[in-house]
């Protein structure tokens, strides 16, 4: 299972969208994520729900950009992509 860990780990430091997600409900984000195949353990939940939530956009801020998956939505939480062309 560690190694589920560290693939939730990395979408949070890489992926603004799972981030905003997590941010705003980390119960649902990780039950998302144990549908789509991340089972954590009870401790790994545990653990993530008591980290600092702030430390996820301190690890994306540091990150150099071409390491991370960028969010095509708008303030108002529209899809940039799909208003194009």
């Amino acid at each position: 299972m560690q190694r589920h860990i560290e693939l939730l780990i990395g979408r949070l430091a890489t992926d603004e969208d799972f981030r905003d997600a997590f941010q705003r409900d980390p119960e649902k984000t990780l039950a998302d994520a144990a549908a789509w195949g991340l089972a954590l353990s009870a401790i790994e939940v545990c653990a993530l729900l008591s980290t600092d939530q702030t430390l996820w956009e301190r690890i994306a801020f540091e990150l150099d950009s071409r390491l991370q998956k960028a969010s095509f939505k708008t303030s108002t939480g529209k899809d940039e992509r799909s208003s194009r062309g």
